[in-house]
């Protein structure tokens, strides 16, 4: 498995969008078409099945995921779908429109499109990973209460030879 591949099975496992997962591999001519191939693939298959295991199990972890797309993610095909004169359901599947909170098509056929506030899933991301580093301080003061104590052994040990 190449390394390109590699990545490919670490972000769909994330994200779950096939043709976002290409792109983000760096798959850019045809990323559709070469994210259904991978996908097809035995090896590619079990690669995200272990990768999901040992990060989506974690519900933070899978915020951690959503909030950085809101954040960070492309509106290009919610703009796409805006323009589109006649979006037919295979091509809706194939975009990726999560940055999206609420759609409205009003009586004289215009379309009216509400994303997720950027801001806010900053905001959140930051908060999550504040509450990491709170909750890690206890394990780092108990690893530096050992290596005191262990520190403190060696050079009991020293002077009593």
């Amino acid at each position: 498995m190449t390394p390109k591949e590699e990545k490919f099975c670490c972000f769909y496992a994330l994200n779950g969008n096939a043709r976002l997962s290409a792109v983000l591999s760096g798959y850019r001519a045809d990323a559709e078409m070469k994210a259904i191939r991978l996908l097809m693939r035995n090896d590619i298959a079990e690669k995200i099945r272990s990768y999901r295991k040992v990060c989506c199990d974690d519900l933070t972890a899978l915020a951690i995921v959503g909030y950085r797309q809101l954040a960070f993610g492309s509106i290009a095909d919610c703009v796409k779908l805006m323009y589109s004169e006649n979006s037919d359901t295979q091509s809706l599947d194939t975009m990726n429109l999560f940055m999206i909170s609420e759609i409205k098509k009003p009586k004289d056929g215009s379309m009216e499109i509400k994303f997720f506030d950027r801001i806010k899933a900053l905001e959140k991301l930051t908060e999550i990973e504040h509450l990491s580093e709170e909750n890690s301080i206890p394990f780092y003061k108990a690893l530096e209460k050992s290596a005191d104590l262990f520190n403190h052994d060696e050079e009991e040990e020293h002077v009593s030879h």
